[in-house]
């Protein structure tokens, strides 16, 4: 038996997370892992692990794909699920575009936000009454206040007013027909921590989570990788700079930071010594207003 003295810190995140997925397999009928191939995702995917083998994970891995995710992660989503043996559901934005149910005010707008859309849409198909989510406190504000059983009504909203109390890890994951949870088992964990359960448990991440050359703009602040999808504008002056993902999501809202850090030593470096939050650093969506992520969260999203 371990003795509780010999924990480490990540031991103790570890079980707390663990507990958390097994409240929500326990409670409920038919949840979802959103899995993208991020950082988080990929931690939660061995939480998972940890929880429920040998035998089969208990609930499908699902992403929500905007059509305009790198290439890098999107190669990593599938090939980690088929080495998992997961079932792999992939939903797209574009189909919900076809569909008429996300309508673009103009070709070139970010299609992220529409992604709560999609995701409303594939928990009606498939009837998740939860799903599983890496969003973590030191995110974002909206993301600090939220419960780590996040309830939303049957229009897949979230009121930050009317959340229930979550006292001595005692959790409430109950729903109605057609209301849902989102859980979110690393809740508590922060990106130094995250990086320090990657190296321990020796997992593998897409390949521009770690530095190398890529021509970017500068702009408001932010790096702006230059892509087809992002181009450089008229007046910009494109740089070859060497750089790397802090979080990985939609090529027109996620920038790179500047970096040398190419291994995971560096990037714990690195992370230890900054003082603004990844999304801060690398979300162009988080600045078109001080509540962007809380709009879009009542909205539905993640």
């Amino acid at each position: 038996m371990t003795r509780l003295d010999t924990l480490s810190h990540l031991d103790w995140l570890e079980a707390d997370a663990i507990h958390i997925l097994r409240e929500v397999v326990g409670q409920c009928a038919n949840p979802a892992l959103l899995f993208s191939g991020g950082k988080d995702s990929v931690c939660l995917l061995r939480l998972a692990e940890k929880a429920f083998r040998p035998g089969a994970l208990p609930f499908p891995l699902l992403h929500i794909d905007t059509g305009h995710n790198y290439p890098e992660v999107i190669a990593f989503r599938d090939r980690r699920a088929v080495e998992l043996d997961a079932r792999l559901i992939v939903r797209s934005v574009e189909d919900s575009m076809a569909r008429g149910s996300v309508v673009l005010r103009h070709p070139h707008e970010s299609r992220n936000r529409h992604q709560s859309v999609t995701l409303l849409e594939a928990i009606a198909e498939f009837g998740f009454d939860a799903c599983i989510g890496g969003a973590r406190r030191d995110e974002e504000k909206a993301r600090a206040k939220e419960r780590i059983m996040s309830f939303r009504d049957a229009f897949g909203q979230w009121d930050p007013k009317h959340q229930r109390p979550e006292l001595w890890n005692l959790y409430n994951a109950r729903v109605h027909p057609g209301e849902n949870i989102r859980a979110f088992p690393i809740s508590d964990w922060t990106e130094l921590d995250v990086w320090h359960y990657i190296q321990r448990e020796g997992l593998e991440l897409p390949s521009i989570y770690f530095a190398h050359r890529r021509p970017v703009v500068r702009a408001n602040g932010l790096l702006r990788p230059v892509t087809p999808l992002t181009p450089a504008r008229p007046g910009e002056t494109v740089e070859d700079v060497r750089v790397r993902f802090r979080t990985v999501g939609d090529i027109t809202c996620t920038a790179p930071v500047e970096s040398e850090a190419d291994t995971l030593d560096a990037i714990l470096a690195e992370t230890a010594l900054t003082t603004l939050s990844e999304r801060g650093a690398t979300r162009l969506d988080d600045h078109a207003s001080e509540s962007s992520m809380e709009d879009r969260k009542k909205a539905g999203y993640f």
